[in-house]
């Protein structure tokens, strides 16, 4: 069990009320006076995904319950490290939800892993918030009435980035996948958008997750199948490694793309400017993007040890910020009796938030909102720390994630 007792992290709510949710009834807030909301912020603290969460991944959900104020309940948020093991996960969500009553999962980076602890949360009927999984199999064949999914997925990674990279004249492909349940995912879904472009992919190589640093004999193989585009199905560490030996190896200089299929800010910080320069990727969150999303930048940057919110750790922000609405609205002692119902009050109330604006949540529990292309700045073009994208193309928040019909979640009717 990794969960370390001393990362527990007590959080009260504070006294100011949100305007938006106007004052709870007497009866209400006496009802939950004795109340306490636990929030488990399951997370990678030390491995390949810890800028993309980890600490800055519980900063942000402390910044959701800060910014929800009081509304006659109190919140508490703990922190643990799964190690990027669906064993280690499910073991402490376990330990969570039977022996400390926590009543909400969040981040949950790994697909294996986020997977997993779905499947705990159903069985606990208890709260899963899904921002850092990247599957879209938790919408889909893996969908259960107890998981939200927030942020980003791997069919509206392969959409956007995929299909950006099909129009540009990449129709040949070779893929350097981790080999787990995420990477799979990715290629799967990116196979499908270069095939239905009229593209093809010529050949696919798989490496082990976590821990490898040597990508040089995955790209030689990727060279050597004089494919047009070399697209990356991993993340983090992973592909700031892959991205850096490519450029040693002098790989675009002979003509070859990299696609790199997820991409955060903080791997662009990583790379530097200059050897990350052009690279396309997609985000559903940047701090710069507009006045609430540099408003909500604003307000938690310097509680994130000189870090940036990656769409990762600002998903848990908004997740966690509609979780305490919707716990106000319906009573938060009603809110810990049931995950299922409470996760049914969230899909039928609005979204709004600084992080993604209004948006929704639909059936099969995909929180639907824009996704973003954009292309890395030359460091000519940066204009201050962490001046990164320009933005090439906005998708609509209903065209962005996949169609409800296509998915296979059991929950969707007809």
């Amino acid at each position: 069990m990794t969960l370390d007792r001393r990362s527990l992290i007590r959080t009260a709510a504070l006294a100011a009320a949100v305007p938006a949710l106007g004052a709870l009834p007497s009866g209400r807030a006496r009802a939950q006076a004795g109340t306490t909301l636990k929030i488990g912020v399951l997370t990678d603290m030390s491995g390949t995904y810890r800028d993309i969460s980890g600490p800055t991944s519980v900063a942000c959900v402390r910044q959701a319950v800060q910014d929800f104020g009081s509304h006659g309940f109190n919140v508490e948020v703990l922190t643990g490290d799964h190690q990027n093991k669906p064993d280690v996960g499910s073991n402490i969500a376990r330990q969570w939800f039977d022996r400390d009553g926590v009543d909400v999962v969040v981040d949950v980076p790994t697909s294996s892993v986020g997977l997993a602890i779905a499947g705990v949360a159903r069985e606990k009927n208890k709260v899963c918030l899904n921002s850092t999984s990247a599957t879209s199999d938790l919408t889909g064949s893996a969908c259960t009435p107890n998981t939200i999914h927030v942020t980003y997925d791997t069919y509206m990674l392969a959409r956007s980035t995929g299909g950006a990279m099909v129009k540009a004249g990449g129709d040949t492909w070779f893929f350097i996948t981790a080999d787990y349940a995420f990477g799979h995912a990715l290629e799967r879904d990116t196979t499908r958008f270069v095939q239905a472009a009229g593209g093809r992919v010529v050949g696919s190589v798989k490496h082990p997750f976590p821990g490898t640093t040597d990508f040089s004999s995955f790209l030689v193989q990727a060279q050597a199948s004089r494919a047009k585009v070399i697209g990356l199905a991993n993340a983090g560490v992973d592909t700031v490694n892959a991205v850096k030996q490519a450029a040693e190896f002098g790989v675009t200089r002979r003509g070859t793309k990299i696609a790199v299929l997820l991409m955060f800010i903080n791997d662009v910080h990583g790379l530097g400017l200059r050897t990350a320069q052009g690279l396309v990727c997609t985000e559903t969150f940047y701090w710069d993007l507009n006045d609430r999303t540099r408003a909500f930048t604003s307000r938690v940057k310097d509680k994130l040890n000189n870090n940036y919110p990656a769409m990762s750790s600002a998903g848990n922000y908004a997740s966690v910020l509609h979780y305490l609405k919707v716990a106000a609205e319906m009573g938060a002692d009603k809110a810990k009796v049931s995950g299922a119902e409470t996760v049914s009050r969230m899909k039928a109330m609005p979204t709004d938030d600084d992080v993604f604006g209004q948006g929704r949540i639909r059936e099969d529990g995909r929180w639907v909102h824009p996704a973003y292309l954009f292309e890395v700045k030359k460091p000519e073009e940066s204009k201050g720390p962490w001046d990164y994208y320009k933005l090439l193309q906005t998708t609509a928040a209903d065209e962005a994630f996949r169609p409800l019909s296509e998915g296979g979640c059991p929950l969707v009717r007809g």
